[in-house]
């Protein structure tokens, strides 16, 4: 924090008036009503407005008072807020009496940092159960300290009319709330009663009994409750898009929403009813529980409790997966869904997962949700507040005692990341799984909500909407674009059409640099320094056209060059691969010179014919791209452990593989011994030690793991000690590359990042190794190592290009 000119000096008694100008986090947090009565509490007198930029105000007094004015202007700003600047200068004395909060001036381009939605806080959720309030049942209650801000605001300032709140004029009460000081709703935009709305309609779907006539209001919401009650699925629409809700403890409901929805096997989020049901299903630490109550209210992913809990959740829920992915009621609608004391009886948890088909963005709009749910839903609970940006519900871990995000959304989107470096406006356009896009200027980049899978023309269309309203609220102009080097990604055809529509220069990134570079700028690295780069994840575009994915990198934001990696093996018919990874078992074991006898899982599940094909195939080198990908390398050694051999989800066979790691008898704590990968000169045979060697990347060579997997099978080794020792064979090639890369570059720092390192196992196993070895470990703890993450690499290499352009690595 800053200001532009010191503090009244002199003479305390003197009278002073100053103009001050607040720049960070100080929209949609009751930052102005926070001015107003820290202002009427010194006997300052002025005003306080919200413009583009940020919030000013002018006060006048005695110096004194003034100065004590500026120190707890900071000191003591609202909880949802952050101070990033201060801005201080003196102007003429001018009198007056009394404190005002101005009307906002017009809109326009401007640079303030909105707030993310925030959780319903404890007054509000003590005022929708106290039938002597007011809001009794109210599913809209809301203060200067919650509610949603990101998902509502239209433009800037922040202010009503600027919302789509705009459309709902307060009712006297409100008003009198609004205008009060001393209330907790003094100038809370999203202010609403029972009496002004929101309102609530329950629409049954066509057919089904009691389907003609619309429920409102309250009667809404019982009807709601008693469907989930009864078994169905009910479309809910909240904060940031439609849920599909259903009662998590029914079997026949939960599989039946997994049927509608083309889930497959992937685990659904569940809304626990309190904390204490929350901690009678899963592992409940002090850091997942502050996750869990804190204004954010993500889905915390927690290790279950075996055999208890077992009413509240069914098997179907989230199978085979010790992980539960569990939520508290962050809105008032969810704790009523769930039921006050005095309701009849209902779930105390249910399944709450996005309102869409697989592959498609998270519905948003009433016409929208009444078509595109329509057969996924048995009825939809609705209301009719706008939402103006979608924004799916976050998904973090704790990982090693620290906070591990996998999608960065709701209540941390769009909260800005400070960056270690000035950067011109530039647009990074992220990549096409997990999309999420970020633009940056001077030292800061605002990285969207969770954008999804650019595989959809919906998405697609979501996602433009989303750049044009987030280049609305941070008034950033981006002067280049950056995007993955892939050419097939749609998002980097979209760039190109975008950069050549403006004429603005385009930066190709290259995907595993950008993994780099995002975990550098979420630590505050200015890049004067090379780190070595783990990126491990399964796919990204190489420099020299193979799929790369298994990488150490000797990386800055300006280059990269490849020291280490996987060594390549053929991805057998590409996506076909991906999606059966017998496939990659198969190519693997070929690889290092097995036979495939039939004994073997891999081997068993394809079909004789399948099995000849293939052989050709990767004789042939038939439709066979290469890849170094380490996520392929866990599908590969997840089907050769008898695991899983189809996948219906992403990186389905390597969580599968990890949870066989934690499961069963034998603690993963090393007693059962681990595989090892060997490491070896490019071009040669002999183990990578300390000398200068040809100057080509390290080849990791993982033939010597399935070799012994092979063995071990063979002598009867369950799955859950092939994959313990795998993933520690994992760690022992992350350990023994980077010390490699250390004695011969003296580079003592090592960054982890990729999807693989959402592996918790992995990571942790990791980061205790390389720490032992004295190593300074960079991992993810503001954005997702997978994918979610890259827009914040591509955007740092990029404005470093504009700056500094090189000709080598990117």
């Amino acid at each position: 924090m800053s200001g532009a000119a010191a503090a009244p000096r002199g003479d305390p008694g003197a009278r002073r008036r100053c103009r001050v100008e607040v720049r960070g986090v100080v929209q949609g947090v009751g930052f102005r009503p926070f001015v107003y009565t820290l202002a009427d509490r010194l006997g300052l007198t002025g005003w306080v407005i919200n413009d583009v930029n940020g919030v000013e105000a002018e006060v006048e007094g005695p110096a004194g008072a003034v100065a004590r004015f500026r120190t707890a202007l900071t000191e003591e700003a609202p909880p949802p807020a952050v101070v990033e600047f201060v801005g201080w200068r003196e102007v003429p004395v001018r009198g007056g009496t009394g404190f005002t909060i101005r009307p906002s001036g017009g809109g326009g381009p401007g640079r303030t940092l909105v707030s993310p939605d925030v959780a319903v806080c404890a007054d509000c959720l003590r005022e929708i159960a106290d039938p002597a309030d007011r809001r009794y049942r109210h599913p809209f209650a809301t203060c200067t300290h919650c509610g949603p801000r990101f998902t509502l605001v239209t433009g800037l300032p922040y202010d009503r009319p600027r919302t789509t709140m705009s459309g709902f004029p307060m009712c006297p009460a409100c008003a009198r709330e609004y205008a009060d000081p001393a209330d907790r709703r003094f100038h809370a935009q999203p202010i609403a009663c029972p009496g002004c709305g929101p309102r609530l309609t329950l629409v049954r779907a066509a057919g089904a009994a009691g389907a003609a006539e619309p429920l409102r209001d309250a009667a809404a919401l019982a009807g709601a409750r008693r469907l989930l009650a009864e078994g169905a699925v009910v479309a809910v629409k909240g904060v940031g898009g439609y849920h599909l809700a259903c009662d998590a403890a029914d079997p026949v409901a939960v599989r039946t929403l997994r049927k509608r929805k083309n889930r497959g096997d992937k685990p659904f989020a569940v809304l626990a009813g309190s904390l204490a049901v929350a901690e009678r299903l899963a592992r409940v630490g002090p850091a997942e529980r502050e996750l869990l109550t804190g204004s954010r209210k993500p889905v915390v992913l927690l290790r279950r409790r075996p055999g208890e809990g077992a009413g509240a959740v069914a098997d179907a829920v989230a199978p085979g997966s010790p992980d539960l992915g569990i939520m508290l009621p962050y809105t008032p609608l969810h704790r009523l869904l769930l039921g006050l004391p005095g309701d009849p009886p209902g779930p105390e948890a249910l399944v709450l997962t996005s309102g869409n088909l697989a592959g498609e963005p998270i519905v948003t709009g009433e016409d929208e949700a009444l078509a595109r749910l329509d057969g996924l839903a048995d009825a939809w609970l609705l209301h009719d507040r706008p939402i103006q940006v979608p924004c799916d519900d976050s998904v973090v871990r704790i990982c090693a005692g620290a906070e591990l995000p996998v999608r960065r959304s709701r209540g941390y989107a769009p909260f800005p990341v400070a960056l270690p470096l000035p950067v011109e406006p530039v647009l990074a356009v992220g990549g096409d799984l997990k999309n999420t896009f970020g633009l940056a200027e001077d030292r800061y980049a605002w990285l969207s909500a969770h954008i999804g899978d650019m595989d959809d023309l919906a998405t697609l269309a979501a996602f433009e909407r989303a750049v044009g309203h987030l280049r609305e609220l941070t008034g950033v102009r981006p002067r280049s674009i950056a995007a993955d080097r892939h050419p097939g990604y749609r998002s980097t055809r979209w760039a190109e059409r975008a950069a050549e529509a403006a004429g603005l220069p385009l930066h190709p990134v290259q995907h595993h640099h950008a993994h780099v570079a995002s975990t550098l700028a979420e630590h505050g690295h200015d890049g004067s320094s090379p780190v070595i780069g783990v990126a491990f994840d399964g796919t990204g575009y190489g420099d020299d056209g193979a799929v790369w994915g298994g990488e150490f990198l000797l990386a800055d934001y300006d280059g990269y060059r490849r020291f280490a990696h996987l060594r390549y093996v053929p991805l057998p018919g590409g996506d076909a691969a991906v999606r059966n990874p017998y496939r990659m078992a198969l190519a693997h074991l070929r690889a290092a010179g097995l036979d495939w006898s039939p004994e073997l899982a891999p081997a068993s599940v394809a079909s004789p014919g399948e099995l000849k094909l293939l052989a050709t195939q990767l004789e042939r080198n038939l439709n066979c791209v290469p890849t170094s990908s380490m996520g392929r390398l866990f599908d590969a050694v997840s089907s050769l452990a008898g695991i899983c051999h189809r996948v219906e989800y992403e990186a389905q066979a390597a969580m599968e593989l990890e949870n066989a790691a934690l499961a069963g008898p034998g603690a993963p704590d090393g007693a059962d011994g681990a595989y090892a990968f060997a490491v070896r000169e490019p071009g040669g045979s002999g183990a990578a030690g300390g000398s200068a060697g040809t100057g080509g990347p390290l080849l990791a060579d993982p033939a010597p793991v399935f070799a012994a997997a092979v063995r071990d099978l063979r002598d009867g080794a369950s799955a859950g000690v092939l994959a313990r020792r795998f993933h520690r064979a994992v760690v022992g090639l992350v350990r023994d590359v980077c010390d490699a890369a250390r004695s011969r570059t003296g580079v003592g720092t090592v960054a982890l990042t990729g999807g693989v390192f959402c592996n918790t196992l992995l990571t942790e196993g990791c980061v205790t190794a390389l720490e032992a070895d004295g190593f300074t470990v960079l991992r993810h703890r503001r954005v997702p190592p997978n994918d979610g993450g890259l827009a914040l690499g591509q955007l740092m290499i990029a404005a470093r290009r504009a700056n500094t352009p090189r000709p080598d690595g990117d």
